[in-house]
């Protein structure tokens, strides 16, 4: 796939079968960092346990309907994404949207150019699976992740709920066309 960045030998690629145990380490730490200081410990120790972990991200990566890439440096894996086609919310309109459900890079590579990488991948493999329609949810308090998401055309067309742990929290629904 793409060479994100020369100087760091930041790679882009799917994930692979044999990392699914590194993959949820990653996944449980970006989690953490970028939510840990708006959530109490128990909660999001219940959302890992439930979320990440080898056997579920294994699961994840033989998914046919799910899409897992990583930017790696070397062995180390620094950012993912995930495509998969599923459920939607009411407000998602296409006759065959798939979902941007992921999408997180380890905080020393903030800033780097690595995110914009993971959601044009990630928009290509929705083209890839001839669908009509992007989504996915943000949390209604992360303002830079919206802006993110309204440069690459996304707009708010609802809400859901999303659960860390057993506190529901507000996300915003937003959505593209292809």
């Amino acid at each position: 796939m793409n060479e994100i960045d020369s100087t760091n030998q930041v790679q882009l690629r799917l994930a692979e079968r044999g990392e699914a145990a590194t993959l949820s380490e990653l996944m449980e730490r970006t989690f953490r960092h970028t939510f840990g200081a708006f959530n109490s410990d128990a909660e999001l120790a219940a959302h890992c346990a439930g979320n990440y972990g080898e056997t579920i991200q294994r699961r994840e990566i033989d998914d046919p309907d799910v899409t897992t890439f990583v930017c790696a440096v070397g062995d180390a894996l620094v950012a993912f994404a995930q495509v998969r086609q599923g459920k939607r919310p009411a407000e998602v309109t296409g006759t065959k949207p798939v979902e941007i459900h992921r999408i997180y890079v380890d905080a020393s590579f903030h800033g780097k150019g690595i995110a914009h990488v993971l959601i044009e991948a990630c928009l290509e493999e929705a083209i890839q699976r001839k669908a009509d329609a992007v989504w996915l949810g943000v949390w209604e308090n992360n303002p830079k992740a919206t802006r993110f998401y309204e440069k690459y055309g996304f707009e708010t067309v609802g809400e859901h709920v999303f659960h860390v742990g057993n506190d529901a929290q507000r996300d915003l629904v937003m959505m593209r066309a292809l």
